[in-house]
């Protein structure tokens, strides 16, 4: 099967589309074109794909051009934002939206809904969210916490950088791994200038993965719908979470729930503190629930076959694992 993987606004490097989708598509021994903004995000292409760059914010026409490039000799195109399915070329084979989040504009949605009638999705009914989980995490410590992914006012940048304000006399400092919106980087930066936290940008998925290991605790604060994927990311390196209210958060017993401000947080990242043993708990509990169902490999071998039967391919004969780097025993 050859598959076209189309982004136009996400990073190359994208946990999701590169270091699970793609990856398991190419394992399963299947051809991977990838358009994505690799030139605007200063990315060198993995060499197992057939890359396309496009220029991220340079116009429809020119998506269009690189798409139309895309989907030649393409079974199946696998969409990752609502522009790409505007810019598909007349004659094109199945197409696949991966619908991560509703987005934002009365326009959009109405799009995503028609994309929702008229192609393939893929969302957590269909593709069960999922990380990648260590065989062994270190215990959660005490010095420090970790906010893992983009960051944006939506996503709460001024509450985080008022937390690592009123966490530091406590000797605790933020880690921030991900990149920005550029509304928010002027903000970040300052706060980065004066000692207040340590903004590490965009840090590919095996290592900032790594770098969550043996935090006290893995923040999350969303006003969206769904599941943020750093919940599941906390929880597969045996991080406690603390997060605005999640139904799996809850019930796994692996985190805190916090209301979407500074004030909640901080005595939710303080009561960890105080509390190794609780702490070292919600870690293991959040371990165990993310080893037993949202294992990235577990989910990987349905994925493609979802997409082999959309395509109406049969399944290639398995390639040399390009393989994840981590282990599932």
């Amino acid at each position: 099967m050859r598959v076209c993987v189309a982004t136009i606004v996400h990073h190359p490097e994208d946990a999701r589309i590169m270091h699970k989708q793609i990856r398991a598509l190419l394992d399963a021994g299947h051809e991977v074109t990838y358009v994505a903004p690799f030139s605007y995000y200063n990315v060198t292409p993995d060499a197992h794909v057939t890359a396309i760059d496009v220029r991220r914010g340079g116009g429809l026409n020119r998506a269009r051009m690189a798409l139309r490039r895309g989907c030649r000799d393409a079974d199946l195109v696998l969409a990752h934002d609502i522009d790409v399915l505007r810019v598909l070329p007349l004659r094109r084979p199945p197409i696949v939206w991966d619908a991560r989040e509703e987005p934002g504009g009365p326009l959009r949605r109405a799009a995503a809904a028609r994309a929702r009638r008229r192609h393939h999705v893929i969302d957590p009914s269909t593709v069960p969210e999922a990380t990648l989980v260590s065989s062994a995490p270190p215990l959660p410590g005490d010095t420090r916490v970790v906010h893992l992914g983009r960051l944006s006012a939506e996503r709460g940048v001024a509450e985080l950088v008022a937390l690592a304000e009123r966490l530091a006399p406590h000797g605790i400092r933020l880690d921030l791994i991900g990149s920005a919106d550029p509304r928010v980087r002027p903000m970040l930066r300052d706060a980065q200038r004066v000692g207040l936290l340590d903004w590490f940008g965009y840090v590919p998925l095996r290592h900032a993965l790594r770098m969550t290991e043996g935090a006290l605790a893995g923040i999350s604060l969303s006003r969206e719908p769904g599941l943020p994927a750093k919940i599941l990311d906390y929880m597969g390196r045996g991080v406690p979470v603390v997060s605005t209210p999640q139904e799996l958060v809850e019930r796994a017993a692996c985190g805190l729930t916090v209301s979407f401000d500074t004030e909640s947080v901080l005595h939710a990242v303080l009561d960890l503190k105080e509390d190794p043993e609780l702490r070292a708990a919600m870690g293991a509990r959040g371990h165990q629930a993310a080893r037993a169902r949202h294992h990235w490999p577990d989910q990987a071998p349905a994925f493609v076959s979802l997409l082999e039967r959309w395509a109406g391919a049969t399944a290639a004969a398995p390639a040399p694992a390009v393989g994840y780097g981590f282990s599932r025993s």
